[in-house]
């Protein structure tokens, strides 16, 4: 399959530090597609969206969407997905840890599959860059999905994903879905690839959520989504088809070809 267009969704919040940065290496990764970069800033109480504002007198490619309040992830990726004026949509957390080049890593992926009913490709961390604590408790959740939902997945927290823009918005919407997308695209009949992305540290800024916070809302979530998937009512998906870290090399050189909304 040939991605010759993308929408990039970056969900931030409190991100005045690493966003400007992040949105000029998202440019460059991806010269070569017909691009559009959408900016959700959820809530900031910082210059984010000032700092946004700036590039977009001289991007007419960029986009900013501002909520007023801060709504979590979740809402801001779908703001971002709404918005998005092209069939694939990719995803990177707005703290600058996802290289953007990896987001060629996604597509290469993508185009060495029978891409026909792929729904989405999620990228897995390789050597993340995380404190220890915050590693073992995203390990020990992940290790739980997999248990309860036997998704195959084992690092559906990262936030490098590409996926087609229909199969994410036909997904039962709730807060803190991001966790669960690989399961619930899944659910709606896609096939789901796994592919190894590479991690690097924060770029500025503190992270918004404690290992606690995850732990609490992700128990709670957890049983919403077996139920879910146990009561869709529609035949299973084909298995997850996962690239090894063996066969993992980063492709170089081109590849084929209430809210507030600023353009």
């Amino acid at each position: 399959m040939t991605l010759r267009s993308l929408s990039v969704v970056i969900p931030c919040h409190n991100e005045e530090g690493a966003i400007a940065a992040l949105i000029a290496e998202t440019f460059a990764a991806l010269s070569d597609l017909k691009l559009q970069i959408i900016v959700v800033d959820d809530g900031s109480e910082d210059n984010t969206a000032a700092r946004v504002s700036e590039l977009i007198e001289t991007e007419p490619r960029l986009r900013l969407i501002r909520h007023a309040l801060c709504s979590g992830q979740s809402a801001a990726i779908r703001s971002g997905v709404q918005a998005a004026r092209h069939d694939w949509v990719a995803t990177l957390d707005g703290d600058g840890q996802n290289p953007p080049d990896q987001i060629r890593a996604l597509i290469a992926r993508l185009a060495s599959a029978s891409a026909a009913r792929v729904g989405l490709v999620q990228g897995q961390r390789l050597k993340r860059k995380d404190v220890a604590s915050r590693q073992l408790a995203s390990r020990l959740a992940n290790a739980l999905r997999n248990a309860v939902l036997h998704d195959g997945v084992t690092d559906s927290g990262c936030g490098l994903k590409l996926f087609r823009r229909e199969a994410w918005l036909a997904m039962p919407f709730f807060d803190h879905i991001h966790r669960f997308t690989p399961a619930l695209i899944r659910r709606e009949g896609w096939e789901v690839l796994v592919c190894p992305v590479t991690h690097r540290a924060r770029q500025a800024g503190r992270s918004n959520y404690s290992n606690l916070q995850r732990a609490l809302v992700g128990a709670i979530d957890l049983l919403g989504v077996a139920w879910l998937i146990r009561r869709s009512g529609k035949p299973k998906a084909a298995p997850i088809q996962i690239e090894s870290e063996a066969a993992f090399t980063l492709p170089s050189g081109a590849l084929p070809d209430p809210v507030s909304h600023h353009q």
